[in-house]
């Protein structure tokens, strides 16, 4: 008997991927986790019947939600990850040898264990020494913090479920006090493609937008997300991520990297036109 997994993308259409076997299967505080073993993605997470990563094409969101942003910003020395519980993220930061400290603020303890225990090559960044481990709501914990960071990833996966504070205005004026005066911060921003959710994608470009002196957006191809087509956002209290791209800096590094390059960088904030003439429209919403 064939066994497969379907991600309903929306309610007319839907990713399935035929599976060897189930993993792991818990109902914890937050969400319903599943992982599952398949013979063309490898295993994969999935969080409230939604994959939320592959082995096979992991590297593509942490690869662009990472290094985009330390190609831009000069001087990285202080991050935090809003999220981040299976260690992609931190893996990547982990090959910059200037960053003193990454904070990771998951709340969900089970996640992070579960990671560990079935993803080990994303969770071996949590393993870094710079890497220290909060327990807490993401919101809570920046009320807290002010000139702070000099780069903010969040993380997040859901602005419908218990991460919703993590999409709200909020949110986004308390990244702002806790960066520093040049700090940077990057988000998932969500595809745009299906009707569903494109208001999310308008939402949170207004807010950003709103909040900070340079806001853009940029794109990546991962299979497993709907549409294959994925945006992330970048907002910045000085720095541009065209302008300030230090393009011989980053190469000089000698990071191995699967998908990002400092020329895919120039083109991913090339949009599609319906792309565009969203985001201008909720620019100008004022």
């Amino acid at each position: 008997m064939e066994l497969w997994f379907s991600d309903y993308h929306t309610d007319k259409v839907k990713l399935s991927v035929k599976i060897k076997r189930q993993l792991y299967g818990e109902q914890t505080e937050f969400q319903h986790m599943e992982v599952f073993d398949s013979q063309e993605l490898g295993r994969f997470m999935v969080c409230n019947d939604s994959i939320v990563f592959s082995e096979k094409d992991e590297f593509i969101y942490d690869e662009m939600i990472v290094h985009v942003p330390m190609a831009v910003h000069p001087n990285v020395k202080n991050v935090l990850i809003i999220g981040g519980g299976d260690g992609g993220v931190a893996r990547e930061l982990s090959y910059y040898n200037e960053i003193e400290r990454i904070d990771v603020v998951e709340p969900d303890e089970k996640f992070v264990e579960i990671c560990r225990k079935f993803f080990p090559d994303n969770a071996r960044g949590l393993d870094d020494p710079r890497v220290k481990i909060y327990y807490l709501d993401g919101l809570r914990f920046l009320r807290s913090k002010s000139a702070e960071y000099d780069l903010i990833i969040n993380d997040a996966i859901d602005p419908l479920g218990h991460t919703a504070g993590l999409f709200t205005k909020e949110f986004y004026g308390s990244c702002y006090r806790a960066l520093k005066s040049d700090g940077i911060m990057v988000y998932q921003h969500g595809s745009p493609f299906y009707d569903e959710d494109e208001e999310s994608c308008r939402r949170m470009h207004r807010k950003a937008s709103h909040s900070f002196e340079i806001s853009r957006v940029y794109q990546a191809h991962i299979p497993t997300c709907p549409s294959g087509y994925w945006l992330f956002g970048f907002t910045s209290k000085k720095y541009h991520p065209l302008a300030d791209l230090d393009a011989e800096r980053w190469n000089n590094r000698n990071i191995k990297t699967w998908y990002y390059t400092t020329h895919l960088h120039k083109g991913a904030f090339m949009l599609p036109k319906y792309v565009e003439d969203m985001l201008l429209e909720e620019e100008n919403d004022r």
